[in-house]
């Protein structure tokens, strides 16, 4: 399986990736061996998550939400959330 995610930043800012593992990804990130952005912005949380067939369809959609407001994706978040 291929995961887009979306992580609240210590600072309040919005990162957005993809992997085949969330669980190692986010430590990865929390560890400083994640992206650059992430590192002096710690600790991250997941804040959303997408499971897809393919990494193709991964990247796309990280793309598409890479386009995004602040706004959108904030309004992305809260909608999945509420759907638990």
């Amino acid at each position: 399986m291929n995961y887009v995610y979306m992580l609240r930043c210590a600072d309040g800012s919005l990162y957005t990736g993809w992997t085949t593992d969330p669980e190692r990804r986010l430590k990865a990130h929390n560890a400083g061996r994640g992206a650059k952005y992430t590192r002096s912005r710690r600790p991250v949380e997941l804040a959303y998550l997408e499971r897809w067939d393919t990494p193709r369809e991964a990247m796309r959609r990280e793309w598409q939400l890479k386009q995004l407001s602040r706004a959108e994706k904030l309004a992305l978040i809260e909608n999945k959330n509420t759907e638990a």
